[in-house]
């Protein structure tokens, strides 16, 4: 039996005993996870050093490092996370619809788990806690992949969590990881019909499509984000400034970071020039259209390439536009449906942008940075899926539920 199968086995028959708890059991499990994590922050941390070390002797980027890397403010950030994740009112059980038909049944739609959920994701050992506190706090078991970056972090956060299950009414092994750095192990998780019940990607494009394309396990695709903002005409230079550099450089390796901005002609005249002093101040690259460059000098030209690229790095497409129609087709062309944000003090231009933008999260006068389950109130999030059916946007406690039925009747019989 592999490691897959057997750890997917062992999250399945916990199931029953999680569907079971009380919302007061599931909460003290998750405070208990969070001392364990505060007791533990050393070793996790060393363990991360190991994790390090490896990126920097393979070539790692630094923006890359700095999504795997852990310190006490992190893994405390961390343990945060799952208290809040407390304060969050428990979806498991809760009453959808209840009516009664007029042959006498009664008919309850209620919250339920999920099952089993499988989560692929990459060098973010803040996934692991995160991912495992909203599935167990909707009853749900988890099986982690994290990437073999993080697998030294990943492992030992793991082993403080089940020590810390182990004295509470929620059984451990609800919690696996799969430690098989093998993109086998990858591959075999998506074929887990019968004991996973849900796949849900974390990570760039590659990834993502990889599960989309390959997985017969159901899928919540989680998107990659190819961000855009727009800074309309007589917009405030203040505020486009403000707002563009914290959705670019306040953290440029996660998803909801600015990848292409778009601005009004007019405004580029005024303000462009200023603007990519402040960028480069804060060491963005900048590659830019022909009219861009040309206000810009030391930016680079941009390709129709890097228009469909997530950098997650310190660099940024500048494309200058006619107006909110030209700014409209162009993230309609190479929007990846994540987060999108206009600038502007026209109410009306505000107005459509809000309205045709197709995406999980659409900003006026905003930073795409919001996009995010803690700072939405859902507490640590799941993923942030860029999907139509079952869940979109920052996935919070209810994106991890399903529903069932339960009907209760008198002798009925159908005739």
């Amino acid at each position: 039996m592999s490691e897959v199968v057997k750890k997917a086995s062992l999250a399945k028959q916990t199931t029953g005993v999680l569907a079971g708890l009380t919302t007061d059991q599931k909460n003290e499990a998750l405070l208990a996870m969070a001392a364990a994590l505060r007791q533990e922050a050393e070793s996790i941390i060393a363990a991360n050093a190991d994790d390090l070390e490896r990126g920097r002797k393979a070539g790692t980027p630094e923006s890359m490092l700095d999504r795997l890397a852990l310190d006490v403010s992190r893994i405390n950030g961390i343990a945060e996370g799952l208290q809040q994740i407390t304060d969050l009112p428990d979806p498991i059980g809760d009453t959808l619809e209840a009516f009664e038909r007029p042959n006498g049944l009664s008919i309850e739609k209620i919250r339920v788990p999920l099952g089993v959920i499988g989560i692929i994701y990459e060098a973010r050992p803040n996934v692991t806690v995160d991912a495992a506190g909203l599935c167990l706090k909707t009853g749900n078991a988890v099986v982690l992949r994290g990437g073999s970056s993080a697998l030294s972090s990943n492992r030992r956060i793991v082993e403080v969590l089940h020590k810390a299950l182990a004295q509470t009414s929620l059984p451990a092994d609800a919690i696996q990881l799969i430690e098989d750095p093998n993109r086998s192990s990858v591959d075999e998780m998506l074929k887990l019909n019968g004991l996973l019940d849900v796949i849900i990607p974390r990570g760039g494009s590659s990834l993502i499509q990889n599960v989309v394309l390959n997985a017969t396990v159901p899928v919540i695709e989680t998107g990659a984000g190819i961000c855009h903002t727009y800074l309309d005409k007589g917009s405030d230079p203040e505020m486009a400034e403000q707002i563009s550099l914290n959705a670019k450089a306040q953290r440029p390796s996660v998803c909801n970071a600015m990848e292409t901005l778009l601005v009004h002609r007019d405004f580029a005249a005024e303000h462009l020039s200023a603007l990519g002093e402040a960028f480069r101040k804060v060491n963005v690259e900048l590659r830019g259209c022909p009219e861009t460059v040309a206000l810009i000098p030391w930016a680079v030209p941009v390709t129709l390439e890097d228009f469909a690229t997530e950098y997650n790095d310190y660099i940024l497409n500048i494309r200058i536009v006619s107006g909110l129609d030209e700014a409209l087709r162009h993230i309609d062309e190479y929007s990846t449906r994540h987060s999108e944000c206009i600038v502007t003090e026209n109410a009306e231009h505000a107005a459509r942008f809000l309205q045709e933008v197709d995406a999980a999260a659409v900003y006026h006068n905003a930073s795409t940075r919001f996009t995010d389950g803690f700072e939405f109130g859902f507490g640590a999030e799941i993923g942030i899926s860029t999907q139509k059916l079952h869940a979109r946007g920052p996935m919070g406690l209810p994106a991890l539920t399903s529903c069932k039925y339960k009907i209760r009747g008198t002798g009925q019989i159908r005739g």
